[in-house]
């Protein structure tokens, strides 16, 4: 059975695009695959840990070959729970609001805690840092306000390539994007743009499934 994680990163819920356009693509995905499981983690009613405290310590704890004591343990454990939905899934599907030029904060939150040692990757002297997470297929929906296909916005997206970069440091190379923009230039034009974005997730949903 497939399990596809849906990880929803905007606030904004039923006004969202990038909300709009991954449950479009996950509901054809179903469609496709029924029997599909869909998980969803909506980072805005996540408890997200903060790392701080016995956290951090734990953290350089286990770099430095220490024994964790029972508190830091705890901590450690918490977040190998948070990072388990990504080793569990084999499709991972964000839907990512365009913040600043980068990532919701909540977002930013969920990667900080997550990406550790041993927990979405390895190091060894030998092989240098590799990512845990194998066979899997990431889609990333991406809404955007403005255009950010011209030469003098695209030096301003820090979403994109962020993200792409992330999964592929945690071992996901399988990447697939779906961006929805220029949803902040009249109803009109918002409604173009999602309308040809779903017409794109539809058909990736129909290859991937």
């Amino acid at each position: 059975m497939t399990v596809l994680l849906h990880i929803e990163c905007s606030p904004r819920k039923q006004r969202s695009a990038s909300l709009e356009i991954a449950r479009q693509f996950i509901a054809r995905y179903q469609r496709n695959a029924p029997g599909t499981e869909v998980i969803t983690l909506d980072l805005w009613s996540l408890d997200l840990p903060e790392f701080d405290g016995a956290v951090m310590e734990a953290k350089y704890a286990g770099l430095s070959g220490t024994p964790l004591t029972e508190e830091q343990d705890i901590a450690w454990t918490a977040l190998k729970a948070l990072a388990a939905h990504l080793h569990q899934a084999d499709v991972l599907v964000f839907s990512v609001p365009l913040w600043n030029f980068a990532l919701p904060y909540k977002l930013k939150h969920f990667i900080d805690v997550i990406s550790q040692k041993d927990i979405l990757f390895e190091f060894s002297p030998e092989h240098g840092l590799q990512g845990l997470l194998h066979n899997k297929t990431a889609v990333n929906v991406y809404a955007r306000g403005m255009d950010f296909s011209e030469p003098t916005t695209q030096q301003m997206d820090f979403q994109r390539p962020y993200m792409e970069a992330w999964l592929g440091f945690i071992g996901v190379t399988d990447v697939h994007s779906l961006h929805v923009e220029k949803t902040i230039l009249g109803p009109d034009v918002d409604r173009a743009s999602r309308r040809n974005t779903t017409e794109q997730a539809l058909a990736l949903a129909d290859r991937l499934a």
